[in-house]
């Protein structure tokens, strides 16, 4: 029983902040920072070019001095909004009614709240109460490929579901002056808030890509790399680490995806834009070149690094440039732990 993913939606806050805004915010937060010249240098040259906020950049919860407690109520409440803007939209474009929504996945890593986004979505939206429901947190910019994976497992299980699946980030809260090392500096300039949604069924909703079975998918957890990303939260907000590890991080695991996929010809990508060099990595791995990753490389430019909405995003760039029908693709995404969640299939039209 294949499973298909629909057209995602995307939706983005109001607020566009440039690179440029960005390096002059650490220049005036930063003066005497003794490798100010060379943190502005990598900033200039992480790809991003804008990226969307859903507060402005100078809100005591991005760049001000505001606590956890502000921040973290201001990211789920944020992040929330745009969740529903984004499934409704999906819901719409797709001709869906809410009632007709069996199951629901959401995915997102910034804020907190008990209960959590799939509940709040239950009563915004008006879902069944009966709705089954999957709530994936912490999983950062692997959640959107690891949520589409568990509806894949749904529908498959369960011939006729429809699954919702929302992924929702608000990563300008982890945009925090007290965090002054370089690696800091540059996820400033890297993430950018957003939500998408998409549905997965067994029968398709139009143009989009068929997983065939959960044998598609693949799930893999680096061995002995639980620092090289990681977050944290203390009485000044909410942060993100990572280690001088981390730059290789997706190069170590590239055998074992290759390896997954075997000597198949993979056609297109849908790469995660963690950075440029993770773009290029993956790409040259699969056998692909530039021309074969430019929607992921267009979102990092436009939009930055969105957490688990990115492959959403990329996926929804696809079908405005989308490959021929029976091409043969990989959608790919890194995260935390060091984690990677991954799944092929076969864009039909």
């Amino acid at each position: 029983m294949p499973a298909y993913i629909a057209r995602p939606a995307t939706v983005f806050p109001a607020h566009k902040v440039t690179t440029a805004e960005i390096a002059d915010d650490i220049r005036t937060h930063h003066p005497d920072h003794p490798r100010l010249p060379a943190i502005l240098r990598i900033v200039a040259n992480t790809g991003v070019q804008t990226r969307f906020f859903t507060r402005p950049l100078t809100a005591p919860t991005v760049s001000g001095t505001a606590g956890i407690g502000e921040r973290a109520a201001a990211a789920f409440t944020d992040a929330l909004d745009l969740a529903e803007q984004a499934a409704r939209r999906t819901l719409t474009a797709h001709g869906v009614a809410v009632t007709d929504v069996d199951a629901i996945i959401t995915t997102h890593s910034t804020g907190w709240s008990v209960p959590n986004l799939d509940i709040h979505l239950v009563a915004r939206l008006g879902l069944r109460p009966t709705v089954r429901r999957i709530a994936l947190t912490t999983l950062a910019c692997a959640g959107g490929t690891q949520a589409l994976i568990r509806a894949v497992d749904m529908v498959t299980a369960r011939p006729g579901t429809t699954v919702l699946v929302v992924a929702a980030e608000t990563i300008s809260a982890v945009y925090n002056h007290h965090d002054t090392a370089v690696e800091h500096m540059i996820y400033k300039a890297l993430f950018g808030d957003s939500a998408a949604a998409t549905l997965v069924t067994d029968q398709p909703l139009g143009p989009g890509l068929r997983v065939d079975s959960p044998d598609d998918t693949y799930e893999h957890v680096l061995p002995n790399s639980l620092d090289r990303y990681s977050g944290r939260a203390d009485a000044h907000g909410f942060h993100f680490d990572s280690t001088k590890e981390a730059l290789t991080a997706a190069d170590d695991v590239l055998p074992d995806l290759v390896d997954w996929l075997g000597p198949q010809i993979i056609d297109f990508a849908v790469i995660h834009p963690g950075s440029a060099r993770i773009i290029t990595d993956t790409a040259t791995a699969l056998g692909l070149d530039t021309h074969d990753s430019r929607h992921s490389t267009d979102t990092l430019t436009d939009e930055g690094n969105l957490g688990a909405v990115s492959v959403l995003r990329v996926l929804e760039r696809t079908h405005d440039d989308p490959p021929p029908a029976g091409s043969r693709g990989v959608m790919v995404a890194y995260g935390p732990g060091f984690n990677t969640a991954a799944i092929h299939g076969t864009w039909t039209a």
